[in-house]
This record gives structure tokens, sequence and C-alpha cells, in this order.
């Protein structure tokens, strides 16, 4: 991982939308719970969320002031060389690197050659997001 791909949020901070790590995998916060301080302890917090690449679900239980990961997500567009299955040759439009994506499957009708995309870096990971 390069430094600079994530920043620290509190645990009692994050808000559904939000982007968070759980267990090295960058996610989507789906629902928070809090539960009130007890007699000698903290607030806790329940943290639902799903990846972003694959639709893992990862749900946390954490103290709301502990520090969490939270992945910095990076947008940017590139045009589709050539496809070979469920895989996309691209060119980033602005350095013009060369790389393969797979296609996500609500995607697969509207890929063509030649057509724009959005992808996301995540993590040193990039997916397919949009197609333009």
């Amino acid at each position: 991982m390069e430094e600079g791909d994530r920043k620290q949020s509190d645990v009692g901070s994050l808000k559904k939308g939000n982007y968070v790590i759980i267990d090295e995998v960058a996610c989507i916060v789906k629902d928070t719970q809090s539960s009130r301080p007890g007699k000698h302890g903290h607030a806790k917090c329940r943290v639902e969320a799903v990846s972003m690449v694959g639709d893992q679900k990862k749900i946390i239980v954490a103290p709301s002031h502990d520090k969490i990961d939270v992945p910095i997500v990076t947008k940017h567009s590139a045009q589709i060389l050539s496809i070979s299955n469920d895989i996309a040759n691209v060119m980033d439009t602005e350095t013009y690197e060369t790389f393969d994506l797979t296609i996500p499957d609500e995607f697969k009708s509207s890929v063509k050659e030649g057509k724009e995309i959005v992808y996301w870096k995540i993590l040193g990971e990039k997916a397919m997001k949009q197609v333009k």
C-alpha cells in the first residue's frame, strides 16, 4: 500500500455512505448503530459495510472514540481499447497508462471499444464504476 491512500477517522463519526477500511478491504458504510456508554465503559458503535470491490459484507464493533482507517478514493477517466471476455484493456485519458479492468456484470451490455469509462483507485486497486 502506498502512503496517502488512507486517512484516519473516529469510528463514532462514520455515517451511511462513508468509506471505511475493514480487514484491509475498502468498504462503503451501509448502517451504523451506537450504544450508550455503560457504567464503566465507553459508547460502542456497530458498523455494517459492504466492500467496494466484490460485495463482501463486513461488520465491526468498536468503541466510538477508536480510530479507524478511511480509504482515499480517486476517480479517473479511461478509454476502452479492447475487450476480451470479462476484461477490458483501458487507457487512462490523463496519463496514457494502459491496464486491464474487470467488467462488472451491470456494465457488460454497455461496454464497447472506444467508449469512455470512469474508474476508481481504491487502496491500490482499480475498479470500473461508470460507462459514459
